[in-house]
């Protein structure tokens, strides 16, 4: 985890425990651990699984053990060097982007969470090798950040790439949006490794989003990604209406697999959470759509306007490189019997009390996106600002925030290591 993260931040982490919370005041603060994201018993175990997990899919990817990974124990994208934020402690997508990096030239990052993916973002800011590409709810709503003006900086100037949008985003609008731009950025960028964030919380109804996407709208950017034939890492996100989540991600599993389900939900053991229909997919609200044809055809010009100004492919010396974050033969995967139940006492392992789906969960949301729809965290001021670039890459006014304003927060990246072996760009 110390690849990304500070030393400092790491220890603190796999120390603090519920019980001696009182003993690390100044760091919890220091650290931004105790309100968004609070202490639990297995915080640190947690963090070891989903960091792991998206690192171990890494590695399956790098050795052509595997086409497609997902980790949907992961995405947690708000996570900094040395700072949680918006529940997120450990960022397993960077982590994972830096084991891609070891073999692959050029790797692409896409985050279809109703947030903005600061945290991956600010970890690639200033390097050409990895570009970010962000789809999310923008204005005063968490983190804050994620503007179109938002282009990256140095060598990286360029290679993120942010689209801002309004509440109420429906399938038919985020196609018309997601296609052409992510084509555009296949088409100039050439990555050869793609990981896409599917965070859950942009769908229709969920507690903490104010977009209105079916989960066969959610799951459309998987099936299209997908088409481009790339090694390829999903991981999870955002999500907090649970039952949708869970529908979510069983649905663009199937997606990834090629295989069709039906919509009629199987008997299991949390089978009345999905009432009163028990259906796979669910049905948009009446919301309004406040995203024109017009606002998004401006969007979309404008990223086209600055995709041009990218050389195609950029070229990138091979190099030995270090092994590889985990040793992949320690366990046989063939000999894992993966449909074998868990007793049913291992199943949830949650505290008492936990948040779980309220009957009233996801109602109320149809008209226009306002009212208890909106984000509790959008009203808390954003820990930053990214600085605005004008085209020669100078500070845009007053309030750009200067390099050293940030350096104890960023990971610099602009010493990659190189990939382990030659790959040709794609034509």
């Amino acid at each position: 985890m110390t690849k990304f993260h500070s030393d400092d931040y790491i220890r603190f982490l796999r120390s603090i425990r519920p019980d001696n919370m009182s003993e690390y005041n100044k760091q919890m603060q220091r650290f931004n651990v105790g309100e968004d994201c609070p202490v639990f018993d297995g915080l640190y175990e947690f963090c070891q699984l989903s960091a792991g997990g998206s690192v171990a899919a890494a590695v399956k990817l790098n050795k052509q053990a595997s086409e497609i990974c997902i980790n949907w124990g992961g995405g947690l994208h708000h996570a900094k060097k040395s700072e949680a934020s918006g529940f997120c402690y450990v960022n397993d997508i960077v982590l994972g982007i830096l084991e891609l990096l070891k073999y692959h030239q050029r790797v692409l990052y896409i985050d279809i969470d109703v947030h903005h993916g600061d945290g991956v973002e600010e970890a690639f800011y200033t390097t050409d090798r990895v570009m970010t590409v962000s789809f999310h709810k923008y204005g005063e709503y968490f983190p804050g950040t994620g503007d179109l003006r938002d282009i990256g900086a140095g060598k990286g100037k360029y290679y993120a790439v942010n689209i801002p949008l309004r509440d109420g985003m429906d399938d038919e609008s985020y196609e018309s949006i997601f296609v052409p731009i992510i084509s555009k950025v296949m088409e100039t960028f050439q990555p050869s490794a793609v990981v896409l964030q599917c965070g859950a919380d942009s769908l229709t109804g969920d507690r903490l989003g104010c977009f209105n996407l079916t989960v066969r709208g959610h799951g459309r950017c998987v099936e299209l990604v997908k088409r481009f034939g790339l090694p390829f890492l999903l991981v999870g996100g955002g999500g907090y209406t649970i039952r949708n989540v869970s529908r979510c991600w069983t649905y663009e599993t199937s997606v990834a697999l090629g295989v069709e389900i039906a919509n009629e939900l199987p008997y299991n053991d949390y089978f009345e959470y999905f009432g009163p229909d028990f259906k796979l997919h669910i049905s948009p609200s009446n919301m309004s759509n406040q995203n024109t044809p017009e606002y998004l055809e401006k969007i979309k010009n404008r990223l086209f306007e600055n995709l041009r100004m990218l050389p195609h492919a950029p070229g990138v010396q091979v190099q030995a490189i270090p092994e590889d974050a985990i040793n992949d033969e320690s366990e046989d995967e063939d000999k894992i019997d993966k449909d074998e139940r868990l007793p049913q006492s291992e199943k949830r392992i949650a505290a008492d009390g936990e948040l779980s789906d309220s009957e009233d969960e996801g109602e109320g949301g149809g008209g226009g996106g306002g009212g208890g729809r909106r984000d509790n965290r959008s009203y808390r001021a954003p820990t930053r600002k990214r600085p605005r670039l004008d085209k020669d890459g100078a500070g845009g006014n007053k309030d750009d925030v200067k390099p050293e304003d940030s350096k104890d927060d960023t990971k610099s990246v602009n010493n990659l290591e190189e990939p382990k072996k030659d790959l040709t760009p794609n034509a």
